[in-house]
């Protein structure tokens, strides 16, 4: 089994770090009532306050009960009750049922978070244990997941109110024209991918490991939706010639005409909505296309290809991480992340010539099935549950989005979802090969 790989800050900063990083949930949870946080739109999503709850279930299950002398539990029925997917640890509250947990209220679980920091605080500043500040990262990498699955979520919630409220109203965004779409050529050859060892990162991530790499080109940019209804206009979502069998099933069985949160409009000006954390705003034909399944991704590059007589395609796991890795450091400084926008998140336009908007705005589907890599090895316990138990039927995507944390995400980090999911903020870039 794997061990954890080992935090990068000393003790009292990881400490610091902890801290901050437990605050901004609480930040992001701000501007939601006691209502909205208990809210369950669907047997996908959490409510906000069962997120808030299980972070600090696993800083007190992973953290706390084997490494704090005469460990008591915060509430022993809290073992249960938050624990997500973890079947080492014991049972688990149904998935679908978390929005019937009425109580504990929010000002409990808020009680909950605050007693676990401040003996997870303790715990850090009292020595300095190799083992103790490993899971401790592992936890905090696990709760910048959550926030932004609790954001989200609460798209999603909030969408189903037909009063269509705005988590933190900051409409509009400045408009502005992307750069013309564009192909980046990239040699191939020999590559290796997957974490090199230095800094966190999540066992999926490795081992690194050797790839074949024909040429291949990637688009400088990511898809608009502008672009996409072109492709709505042209009857994409009724010609089968564009979808997988599978999506095609799934475009006729569930009616889909349009992205996630769509809303035909009777507005004059504007033929479609879009439900975002602003509200329900005009579709801005700028700025990057997301909400889409797997399925809806690759129907739009075959159509692409058509438009324009090349054999446009999804780029795989590997051609991506290829170009996303020389600079990443650079590269990502520049996506637009959560903290980008003040709390206001939304892909942008990409204005700078040259660049490739690999990080942050969406996450970008990729054609690779989610699946270990050579030599994988889970960690070791319970939290070896972690990502492996999941590497069945999904697509990997890349990069982080609007709603991901800034230090969260690297070259090397591989999302996955189902291919029929959109109401994460998955959205598409285009590659080719470059004889096409």
């Amino acid at each position: 089994m794997n061990p954890l790989p080992r935090p990068r800050l000393d003790t009292p900063a990881l400490a610091e770090r902890f801290g901050a990083v437990r605050a901004q949930s609480m930040a992001l949870a701000a501007p939601l009532s006691e209502a909205d946080c208990q809210v369950q739109s669907m047997p996908d999503a959490s409510p906000t306050k069962w997120h808030l709850a299980h972070v600090t279930w696993f800083f007190e299950t992973f953290v706390l009960e084997p490494h704090e002398a005469d460990f008591k539990p915060f509430d022993a029925r809290f073992r249960v009750l938050f624990n997500s997917y973890y079947q080492q640890v014991g049972r688990q509250h149904p998935r679908p049922q978390r929005g019937l947990v009425s109580r504990p209220s929010l000002a409990e679980v808020k009680a909950y978070r605050a007693a676990v920091d401040q003996r997870i605080d303790a715990l850090l500043r009292r020595a300095h244990d190799p083992t103790v500040d490993a899971l401790v990262e592992l936890g905090l990498q696990h709760e910048q997941q959550h926030q932004e699955l609790m954001l989200t979520d609460i798209l999603h919630v909030l969408s189903c109110n037909p009063l269509a409220p705005a988590y933190q109203p900051g409409w509009p965004l400045a408009p502005v024209a992307p750069v013309a779409l564009d192909w980046v050529p990239f040699d191939g050859g020999l590559v290796e991918i997957g974490h090199a060892g230095q800094g966190f990162a999540f066992d999926n991530e490795g081992p690194r490991h050797h790839h074949f790499l024909r040429r291949y080109a990637l688009a400088n940019r990511l898809v608009t939706h502008g672009e996409w209804q072109a492709f709505m206009r042209d009857g994409g979502y009724g010609d089968a010639r564009w979808w997988l069998a599978a999506g095609w099933d799934w475009v006729r069985t569930q009616g889909i005409e349009a992205p996630l949160y769509w809303q035909r409009s009777s507005d004059t000006t504007h033929d479609w909505h879009a439900f975002t954390l602003h509200g329900l705003v005009p579709v801005d034909p700028h700025t990057p296309i997301t909400h889409v399944s797997y399925f809806e991704a690759d129907a739009y590059a075959r159509w692409a290809g058509q438009q324009w007589g090349l054999a446009t395609r999804l780029p795989t796991e590997v051609e991506w991480e290829h170009a996303a890795e020389p600079q990443q450091d650079t590269r990502r400084a520049a996506g637009n992340f959560v903290e980008s926008a003040a709390l206001h998140p939304m892909p942008v336009a990409r204005l700078e010539p040259g660049a490739l908007q690999l990080f942050g705005d969406v996450w970008e589907w990729t054609s690779s099935s989610y699946a270990p890599y050579p030599g994988f090895q889970p960690w070791g316990g319970a939290v070896g549950e972690y990502n492996g138990k999941f590497m069945v039927d999904q697509y990997v995507l890349r990069g982080g989005s609007c709603f991901t944390p800034v230090g969260h995400v690297r070259a090397t980090y591989r999302n996955f979802f189902h291919p029929p999911d959109r109401w994460r903020f998955s959205g598409i870039r285009l590659a080719r090969d470059p004889q096409s």
